[in-house]
């Protein structure tokens, strides 16, 4: 077929035209030596109309050719490689290690698909004399490669996925996507994976329809005489109201039916000191304590939070502002802020972060005199200090790693940037933290998990996507779906969720379902849903304050 004199080796990178354009004598030579490679090697095979290149560099330990595939000119093949059929390694590519390919595997020139690895262990030995790891690497049938691409060990690569081209591909490709970039992230989809999610979806449906079904028990479970307690048997708390408030908007929409409206709204606004503006905790019989308002160090933060929220859910407002954080001024707030624990107790910092916050909400509503000052100065604090890394306060415990760090952020972030529809400084940085500690298995394998941390990571991947919507998404995908999972084994139909996961033997106190692990958990479901893109089955959305979307726009007309 060769028409010009720089053609002489047209089929070498050309080889799809072989079959139907070569001469008979090309043919038999090509056949000629394929029967050698298969005698002088009993772990190669080769199929009907297959095509490898007299210039190509073939160095197999074992090659299988599925009918119809080639190996083009320069190419560099080493190792194992076991293909299906039509599957094409196009010129200059490079496939060494433990490599299989389905059906239809298209490659462009110049990839590499390198299936191995040096180690560095050792820093006094030169990386070439240290041993090698391998994984091997798996691709899926009707998959297209481009041309430059590189693609690492361990990787495993869907059906019927594109890669696009000069993209670095470092993780696992779900089925039907495709991905671009360094590294490579989903941008689409070509086939998008509807059956998986409305699987999913029907799943989410049915657990919302239990959940609404177990509403009213669940609520008259946790009802004495006296108010609302967590669990039966608990001591009672401020929250235990809050959390009923809540559960019954979310499964119910409506107020939780052991009191009327006007008498939900009587309790919780009689329960605020009116000159400092929190609210008391409970002592052990019930009645209000004095002693433990404080704005450190205290219950009475998140109860600007709690009983603040649980108001806003049924209509009404605290009655008096949060004076004791109105009146720290603009300096009082700095000062406030700095003398949080960051370094030692992030988590604790960001508690009382998120009650400032809060506060500064309530405040707003009521046109406080300091309120505009505390905003500029929690989010001059905030953003000054967000640490570059993590994009996140304070520093990981060499006892927890990023624990503290990430649930501090949560709360911190949702009483700031969340609440008032404030863009994230370092969203990506976010996402890189909050992925890289939703793999410690001691907080998330299935049996470890708790609402808090659980939460935790959901709602901070939920926030800081929608600064960096493309960003890991796939990986924050196939997380929340784990998560998801998880989340929907640690419900106990007619009585809720426990705050912890049940474990074997006798259950602790935060292993029997309550108040607060239902709305926790509530609430997390729908957040790692939403991850997923499947919220709308579960046919409620969080409100009060788990609510995903911002309760007042900063610097909005009031």
């Amino acid at each position: 077929m060769t028409t010009s004199p720089f053609d002489k080796n047209h089929f070498d990178y050309s080889p799809w035209f072989f079959w139907e354009h070569s001469s008979a004598d090309e043919r038999e030579r090509q056949l000629a030596l394929q029967a050698e490679a298969m005698r002088l090697n009993p772990e190669v095979s080769i199929g009907e109309r297959c095509f490898v290149s007299e210039i190509a560099a073939v160095q197999m330990d074992r090659m299988v050719l599925g009918d119809s595939s080639y190996v083009a000119g320069h190419a560099y093949v080493t190792g194992t490689l076991v293909t299906g059929a039509n599957c094409t390694i196009n010129p200059f590519t490079v496939v060494r290690g433990e490599v299989t390919l389905g059906n239809a595997v298209r490659i462009g020139a110049h990839t590499s698909i390198l299936a191995f690895n040096h180690t560095m262990a050792d820093p006094d030995t030169p990386v070439f004399k240290q041993p090698l790891t391998a994984k091997g690497i798996t691709i899926g049938d009707d998959v297209w490669v481009g041309s430059h691409v590189m693609i690492v060990d361990g990787v495993t690569v869907g059906d019927r996925a594109m890669i696009a081209a000069g993209s670095i591909v470092t993780k696992d490709v779900p089925a039907g996507a495709v991905v671009a970039g360094n590294p490579a992230r989903v941008r689409k989809w070509r086939v998008k994976p509807d059956a998986p999610e409305g699987d999913v979806a029907s799943r989410l449906a049915a657990f919302a329809d239990e959940a609404r079904a177990s509403a009213p028990r669940i609520l008259d479970r946790a009802w004495d005489s006296a108010g609302y307690l967590d669990k039966p048997g608990a001591d009672p708390t401020v929250r235990a109201h809050c959390d009923a408030v809540e559960i019954a908007a979310y499964l119910l929409g409506d107020v939780p039916p052991q009191l009327p409206a006007d008498e939900h709204v009587a309790r919780l606004r009689a329960l605020q000191d009116p000159e400092t503006g929190l609210v008391p905790p409970f002592d052990s019989a019930g009645n209000p304590d004095p002693s433990g308002m404080a704005l450190v160090d205290s219950e009475s933060p998140y109860s600007v939070l709690s009983v603040g929220y649980a108001l806003d859910v049924l209509g009404s407002e605290f009655a008096h502002p949060i004076a004791a954080f109105d009146e720290l001024g603009a300096d009082g707030t700095l000062d406030y802020l700095a003398a949080l624990p960051w370094e030692g107790r992030p988590w604790n910092a960001g508690n009382y972060a998120d009650a400032l916050g809060t506060a500064l909400l309530w405040n707003r509503r009521k046109n406080t005199p300091g309120a505009e000052a505390t905003a500029v100065a929690l989010f001059g604090w905030l953003t000054a200090h967000t640490d570059p890394r993590t994009g996140m306060w304070g520093t990981p415990s060499p006892a927890d790693g990023d624990l503290q760090i990430v649930n501090g952020f949560y709360r911190a972030s949702r009483g700031s940037y969340a609440q008032f529809g404030v863009p994230l400084p370092r969203p990506q940085r976010v996402i890189d933290t909050v992925l890289a500690h939703a793999r410690e298995g001691r907080f998330f394998d299935r049996e470890n998990q708790n609402a808090c941390n659980v939460l935790d990571v959901a709602h901070p991947l939920w926030l800081a996507r929608q600064g960096a919507p493309d960003y890991r998404a796939d990986e924050i995908r196939r997380t929340a779906s784990l998560l998801l999972e998880d989340a929907l084994t640690h419900w106990v139909p007619g009585e809720g969720f426990p705050f912890a996961a049940a474990k074997a033997g006798p259950r602790r106190d935060a292993q029997v379902p309550g108040l607060q692990g239902t709305e926790m958990w509530l609430a997390i479901i729908w957040l790692l849903a939403d991850l997923v893109g499947v919220s709308g089955a579960l046919g409620y959305r969080p409100r009060g304050v788990h609510r995903p979307e911002a309760a007042e726009v900063l610097g909005a007309a009031r």
